[in-house]
């Protein structure tokens, strides 16, 4: 695979030339959504390259971003790119002192703040930041002495800037190398501090590039982008873009994600297991909750899909009157969901955390391909990938091109190497050498720290090492796998945490969602308050029956003996799930550490 430019302003800077009229992006404004060509687009980008430069910013320094999704964290972000900088990238939901570790860790010198609240943030840290020069704000408001300015005010610096230094930015784009510094990005830290991932243009042009060879995205494609492009998997998508051209919808607000999706439809989304297990638990309650009638209709075109879906997954088409039936039950019911994704959707890519089997076969049975990949922020997000002709479920995929794969014998970790690994964790050596080891033929292969296995080419991931559980009887345990079950079985999207360290028996933490609690336990002829209904004999009725259907088909030393419904749901903001949505286990654990301690109490006299 040999890659037309060596680093992302290149390539950027080739497609503003080349499709200067072509769509770039869509992006709301006000209450409609507004167009960006690829030579709108680079103009805006050269001006913010060219005011970081008017504040002195030189190669390789560090400017962060701390903001939503917003057609501005790309501007800014491949500005940064252009002007020779490397952008360190910080979540919104961040707190103060985990933006002040981050800002000094990196050495930021500048910071992209979303509005006046991001910018309050810095103000009160500007102290324990004296590297940090400008703020740059991008609703927000001008002042503190002009260490906060406007991106506007930026702009139009910038713009005045490349008026009297001629060719400089062209000239500055140029000089970037495939190994300089891109982008810093600073791992979600289940574990003590986070530390920052070094992952150079070379990475982003690689997982660009191998993304176009294997035919996954095209041109005419039409992105929804709605991630966090704080995190590796959103911005290896903002990479396949400059390097594919295809135009992108970009809309971070959750909130307006099935509504904008009728709007913008999209040919193709990229999204967590999260957001297929709530909509996968919708639909079922939605049916259930619908006429005997409805809900027979809905039970058979299932199972005709299911008939289809297996056919196809041996790379069949169904015929005759098996095609007939799916024509009948993709009317009936398939349709109507298509269309909440829009009407338009090739495939999903999930990834981030694991896609549960049972989801990915159910939304194929209704038409609609899922396809898992995997990867780390230490490997630029994409390593591993299904593909719309080439997929299994309950696997992450096949290597991506350029990519190898390698489980190791002992300990059955999967082992990766090729041109998205990292160059290391800044500053941190020690933990760079124990992620990262050099094979005698002189390949660099990363330790992911997660366990699995081949099957054939595809690779499937059993469980992360660290989270294997090990029962005081010496059994071995991959919570992974029953969460994944248990998530399917319940009758809404849930929280679920299964413990057993150490002890003699599994037990579960089960975490509901008010928003979709409360209407479940009113078809359950239920109300009260939030609290009252997480203590109620439906739910309780609810666990314990998917337990004792997912237990049904796990050996005795592995089922579920016991449960605690919590308080609340886990969350971000409560500090539970870190900002890509996956849980902190040792942070659950120590939280609930009383609820669990009860699960055990007299457990081997009630076991």
């Amino acid at each position: 695979m040999t890659a037309a430019f060596a680093t992302l302003p290149a390539a950027f800077l080739a497609r503003t030339k080349s499709a200067t009229n072509a769509l770039a992006f869509r992006f709301p404004q006000g209450n409609d959504w507004a167009d960006l060509s690829w030579g709108q687009t680079g103009d805006r980008v050269r001006n913010i390259a060219s005011g970081l430069r008017s504040l002195g910013v030189t190669p390789q320094q560090r400017v962060a971003i701390v903001a939503g999704t917003r057609i501005e964290w790309i501007l800014c972000d491949v500005g940064i790119l252009c002007a020779g900088g490397a952008t360190t990238t910080i979540y919104p939901a961040s707190t103060p002192d985990e933006c002040g570790y981050i800002l000094q860790d990196s050495e930021s010198v500048v910071i992209f703040a979303e509005d006046d609240k991001q910018v309050a943030k810095l103000v009160g840290l500007r102290d324990q930041v004296p590297a940090l020069r400008h703020v740059i704000t991008l609703d927000g408001k001008a002042g503190h002495d002009g260490w906060v300015i406007t991106l506007a005010d930026l702009e139009n610096m910038g713009a005045a800037w490349h008026a009297a230094n001629g060719s400089a930015y062209e000239d500055g784009v140029a000089a970037c190398q495939a190994d300089d510094l891109a982008t810093l990005i600073y791992t979600s830290g289940t574990t003590g501090r986070p530390k920052g991932v070094e992952l150079t243009h070379r990475c982003w042009v690689y997982e660009g590039q191998a993304i176009n060879d294997m035919g996954l995205l095209k041109t005419d494609d039409l992105q929804y982008l709605w991630l966090p492009l704080a995190h590796s998997f959103g911005k290896v998508l903002e990479a396949a873009q400059i390097i594919i051209g295809f135009p992108t919808a970009i809309d971070g607000r959750i909130d307006k994600l099935v509504e904008n999706l009728a709007v913008i439809q999209p040919t193709f989304i990229a999204a967590v297991p999260r957001i297929f297990e709530k909509v996968y638990n919708k639909v079922i309650a939605g049916a259930k909750a619908g006429s005997p009638l409805k809900y027979k209709i809905f039970t058979w075109s299932v199972g005709v899909g299911k008939q289809v879906s297996a056919l196809r997954q041996n790379g069949q088409d169904p015929s005759g009157l098996l095609a007939l039936k799916f024509k009948i039950a993709d009317k009936l019911v398939f349709s109507k969901l298509k269309a909440r994704f829009g009407g338009k959707v090739r495939f999903f890519i999930s990834g981030s955390a694991p896609l549960s089997r049972d989801i990915a076969e159910f939304f194929h049975a209704a038409d609609i391909l899922i396809l898992e990949g995997y990867g780390l922020t230490e490997t630029s997000a994409a390593s591993v990938v299904n593909r719309p002709d080439k997929y299994k479920f309950g696997t992450v995929g096949v290597p991506v091109p350029g990519t190898s794969v390698q489980i190791a014998d002992e300990t059955g970790e999967i082992l990766l190497s090729g041109p998205g690994v990292m160059q290391g964790y800044k500053g941190l050596k020690d933990q760079t050498d124990e992620t990262i080891y050099i094979d005698p033929q002189g390949k660099r292969w990363l330790r992911t720290g997660d366990k699995g296995e081949m099957d054939g080419e595809f690779l499937r991931i059993t469980d992360r090492i660290k989270e294997l559980i090990k029962t005081s009887g010496g059994k071995y345990v991959a919570p992974a796998h029953i969460e994944s079950k248990l998530k399917v079985a319940l009758p809404i999207s849930a929280s679920v945490v299964v413990h057993g360290n150490n002890r003699n028996f599994c037990s579960l933490l089960v975490g509901f969602p008010e928003e979709e609690l409360v209407p479940w336990c009113q078809t359950q002829g239920v109300t009260g308050t939030y609290a009252q209904l997480l203590a109620s004999d439906p739910v309780k009725r609810a666990v314990q029956s998917a337990l004792n259907s997912v237990n049904a088909d796990l050996p005795s030393y592995s089922s579920v003996k016991k449960f605690v419904v919590l308080p609340q749901d886990l969350s971000v903001d409560g500090g539970e799930l870190t900002q890509s949505l996956k849980v902190k286990r040792k942070v659950v654990e120590t939280k609930y550490k009383d609820l669990i301690e009860g699960m055990y109490a007299g457990a081997m006299e009630s076991i």
